[in-house]
């Protein structure tokens, strides 16, 4: 996670966001760098528009909360039928034994 942070810190600074730079900002953290996952974060970060990806990072959770109710709301009309259903069910049941006790 450090090196993504590393990675954001320099965008942030208006920096280029390299090996050299990304290294910097770990050793001076006080984490020790692994290199291979430095040119692998680098690798991965080609060609990524970072401002945009952040700008859709920071809008997923707003979509995701506005989602919730609006799921919950649609499931309690589902839940209302099965219960009903259930006690249905419990009645027919319950006159069916009292038929055979009755004869």
């Amino acid at each position: 996670m450090e090196y993504i942070y590393a990675a954001l810190l320099l965008h942030k600074a208006g920096k280029k966001v390299d090996e050299n730079g990304v290294k910097a900002v770990l050793t001076a953290a006080g984490v020790a760098a692994d290199e291979s996952r430095i040119k692998a974060l680098i690798a991965a970060l080609d060609g990524v528009n970072i401002e945009e990806a952040i700008s859709k990072a920071a809008a997923a959770p707003v979509a995701v909360a506005a989602a919730a109710p609006a799921a919950h709301a649609a499931a309690a009309p589902a839940k209302e039928e099965h219960k009903e259903e259930d006690k249905k069910q419990e009645e027919e049941s319950g006159m069916a034994g009292l038929g055979a006790l009755f004869g």
